[in-house]
């Protein structure tokens, strides 16, 4: 669990590692099958109306646990520029896999209340479903830009004057290699015209593989470092160019200290 109160959380270099986990070929397997678990668990729940923000927030960390046990190295920095919000936020970040998804609840949950803008192929998925309508998610459907700009100016400002803060990935897919021309200032526009704090994130989460037939389901190395960093609050104005420009920079040099290849400029 990622306690409210550190401005940074670091995996406990003594945690026991699952010997499943030791077997390379075989870590997808001993990932995949306890998180489905988790996330069924959950479903069941949203399927009820009972996945509050609390057992959203369980299964966040039970979802960290299933990480560390099969080895991978968490850590996360900037908790304090959430702690110290006195409102809702735009956080803007770039989007590598599934796992930043899983895991960004029991990070931002402690909190304040948060969403997600989403693809609207994430509410039809079996099970996983569930959980993403529960959290009355900003739908955009990538087909149409002019649509998608409207739904989320609209649907962001109304859940920020709720006290509801908004995750965006201005990425058009998720992807490991980081390219500025394809990350878009939906989100600083959003933070602009709302009035509210936008906070960069950059994270590294390549640990969990995009698949190459099911993007959900790709390799599994827990030899790769999982990263995230949250920056201090920027001040958007209408347009949002400069915080932009500020998240874009934020972004690039995380990933370039972790060691990103491929790295966009």
């Amino acid at each position: 669990m990622i306690s409210p109160d550190l401005d940074t959380y670091h995996t406990d270099p003594n945690t026991p590692v699952s010997w499943l986990a030791k077997l390379l070929p075989l870590t997808r397997f001993a990932f995949y099958g306890p998180v489905m678990e988790i996330v069924w668990r959950a479903s069941r729940l949203a399927a009820r109306g009972a996945l509050d923000d609390q057992a959203w927030l369980r299964s966040s960390n039970e979802e960290l646990r299933v990480a560390e046990a099969l080895g991978m190295d968490v850590q996360v920095e900037g908790l304090e520029h959430l702690r110290r919000l006195d409102g809702p936020a735009v956080i803007v970040g770039n989007h590598m896999s599934t796992l930043e998804t899983f895991l960004l609840p029991g990070m931002v949950v402690p909190h304040r209340p948060v969403t997600f803008v989403v693809k609207d192929t994430l509410l039809t998925y079996p099970v996983f479903g569930h959980v993403m309508r529960s959290r009355n998610p900003i739908v955009v459907g990538r087909t149409n830009p002019r649509e998608d700009f409207k739904a989320v100016m609209e649907g962001g400002e109304q859940r920020l004057a709720q006290g509801i803060s908004v995750v965006v990935f201005p990425q058009t897919t998720r992807a490991e290699r980081f390219d500025p021309e394809r990350f878009n200032s939906i989100g600083a526009k959003l933070a602009g015209r709302a009035g509210v704090p936008l906070i960069p994130l950059a994270l590294r989460t390549d640990a969990w593989g995009n698949g190459r037939w099911l993007k959900d389901f790709g390799p599994v190395d827990p030899r790769r470092p999982v990263r995230f960093r949250f920056g201090a609050p920027l001040s958007p104005d209408r347009r949002g160019t400069e915080a932009h420009r500020q998240t874009v920079a934020f972004i690039q040099q995380a990933l370039g200290e972790w060691g990103v290849e491929g790295l966009g400029g």
